[in-house]
């Protein structure tokens, strides 16, 4: 009944639809040139071996899976991966770092005409979900046509439980669609199993399988050039509401080190000039996506570009987690922990609250409750460099503890190729 009225919904509120995606693609928000896919209708050409298609939303999801994917293709010398995903950022990092026999589409919007045509010319022989976006016709759709179909490292937010508990027939419908679910945490296993969810097994998170992020070495040069010996520290994947509070750490910091550089790595990076606009005047700014240099007075200096931070994470040996002193559920804390980084983040860590548990009890993180802690954690981190470094030293530590849970999940996974 439900996903009768879902169906229809979508049918009647098409004109909306279309509205919607032409403000998106108006703003950037979609790919012009690439704009079909989203409509169901393939760019490039199936291949001719058995196909494993790989869903994953955005950014996070599908930098997750790029050691998977590269450790299925190494493994199975039969078999292409095509790679799905919704925003045009995740479109152009998979661009860059996909390995030979792995394609990228833009996921089709969930209207079952768009759906059926998607899935009837890719005929893929095993889907992979990644983490949570449970869109209902794309996945039934998948599941009539006979495809197994495996969620990865599943994850259900407090929200989307209470949600989902409303409409408990319709969600275990969903679910069920699942051949097998690997929850990222026990937490999500439980809320997973309370929808219905089957053949559950929890292996681990899958993040800690990620490989250190990949960088360059004369750009990484040049800005380490740039920045000398100054106090430099990192304020990843930050997001609006956020910024204010790195500049009034930054300012707080400033006033016991006049030379400290923040670096703030936008989530998303189309917003630099926005930033740069908040920040005000009161500060020097410098944006990347400009080739502006790090000058003496430099105060902030955004890296709104794409692909880049494994350069920064390298660079500045002290790292914020972004999303997580505002309502967003923080970021992943793996990918510094790979690259000698001390490690703080906000109290608003639930999208990765087992993971930033393990750290708290290794002593490989540092928590904060708002912008005056993290100014004083961070000047206090510089100022003992001891300290900064065991840090860093135990976050790593942790981090190659979990390498096994990525071929724990290939060895499940292998099964149904």
């Amino acid at each position: 009944m439900l996903l009768s009225l879902y169906r229809l919904a979508w049918k009647l509120g098409s004109p909306l639809v279309d509205i919607y995606m032409w403000n998106r693609r108006r703003k950037g928000r979609e790919d012009m040139l690439r704009f079909d896919e989203r409509l169901g209708v393939p760019s490039l050409p199936r291949p001719n071996s058995k196909l494993v298609w790989i869903h994953a939303a955005s950014v996070g999801e599908s930098v997750s899976v790029l050691p998977l994917i590269e450790e299925l293709l190494n493994g199975n010398a039969w078999i292409h991966v095509l790679v799905t995903t919704g925003t045009v950022t995740s479109a152009q990092l998979m661009a860059d770092r996909l390995p030979r026999r792995a394609l990228h589409q833009y996921v089709p919007i969930d209207k079952k005409q768009y759906v059926d045509e998607f899935i009837e010319y890719w005929q893929p022989d095993l889907a992979i979900w990644v983490e949570s976006e449970f869109w209902p016709n794309l996945l039934i759709s998948t599941r009539e046509s006979g495809c197994p179909i495996i969620l990865l490292n599943g994850r259900v937010s407090d929200e989307s439980f209470e949600k989902w508990g409303k409409y408990k027939n319709f969600a275990r419908k969903i679910i069920n669609c699942f051949d097998l679910v690997l929850p990222q945490s026990r937490e999500d296993e439980k809320k997973l199993r309370a929808l219905g969810a089957r053949n559950i097994k929890f292996i681990g998170n899958i993040k800690y399988g990620a490989n250190p992020l990949p960088f360059d070495q004369t750009r990484m040069a040049e800005l380490q050039k740039m920045v000398g010996n100054r106090m430099v520290w990192l304020a990843a994947s930050t997001h609006p509401g956020e910024e204010e509070k790195i500049l009034e750490a930054h300012m707080r910091i400033k006033e016991k080190n006049y030379a400290v550089l923040t670096i703030i790595v936008p989530r998303a990076p189309w917003r630099g000039q926005q930033i740069r606009t908040l920040l005000g005047n009161n500060v020097n700014v410098a944006l990347r996506s400009n080739s502006e240099p790090i000058l003496e007075d430099t105060d902030i200096y955004v890296a709104d570009t794409m692909g880049e931070l494994g350069i920064f994470y390298r660079i500045a040996p002290i790292v914020f987690i972004g999303g997580s002193l505002i309502e967003r559920g923080g970021h992943n804390p793996i990918e510094p922990a790979h690259l000698d980084a001390a490690i703080i983040c906000g109290n608003n860590m639930q999208n990765f609250a087992e993971i930033v548990e393990e750290f708290e009890k290794a002593g490989a993180i540092q928590m904060v409750e708002d912008e005056n802690e993290l100014a004083f954690r961070v000047f206090e981190l510089w100022q003992n460099p001891q300290k900064r470094t065991a840090m860093a030293r135990l976050a790593s530590k942790l981090v190659r503890s979990r390498q096994e849970i990525l071929h724990n999940i290939i060895d499940e996974i292998e099964k149904f190729i």
